[in-house]
């Protein structure tokens, strides 16, 4: 069963070591990314897919432009604003855990909430009206790039 050229002892000690170091990043992960989003700083999102609803309509996939939604938006904790290319809007709430931060507003005749999880900066947002649902999936960075 042991080849000869290893000690018996050997393989046991590897696969012990090797669960030790994955132990130790698997918690040293989540307090270095927990900083990621902060909550302070500025960030530049990208969607990378949406879906769109509308009432009695077939739910359909895509690209965020082609349903009317910004495909980058930067989001300003400190002015409280969400900035789009085409307009500037209101963060009416914000909520934060250590696992996400939700926004809140309102705007052309729809709410909005953005959820962004802190390690990563992958967001959901949402924006839904009377007739119309839109369900945006992507990602944040800090902004500006590189602090």
């Amino acid at each position: 069963m042991w080849s000869s050229n290893h000690d018996k002892g050997e393989l046991p000690m590897r696969i012990f070591a090797c669960l030790i170091i994955a132990v130790l990043c698997a918690m040293a992960g989540p307090v270095s990314a927990d900083q990621f989003v902060d909550g302070k700083k500025a960030l530049i999102c990208a969607t990378v897919e949406a879906i769109n609803c509308d009432r009695g309509e077939r739910c359909e996939k895509g690209l965020a432009e082609e349903m009317g939604a910004p495909q980058f938006m930067r989001i300003d904790f400190g002015k409280k604003e969400v900035v789009g290319p085409k307009r500037t809007t209101p963060i009416r709430l914000t909520e934060m855990d250590d696992a996400q931060i939700t926004l809140q507003g309102f705007e052309s005749g729809m709410g909005w909430t953005i959820a962004i999880v802190r390690s990563s900066g992958n967001i959901s947002v949402t924006l839904a009206g009377v007739d119309r649902a839109i369900v945006l999936f992507g990602s944040c960075t800090p902004y500006p790039l590189g602090e």
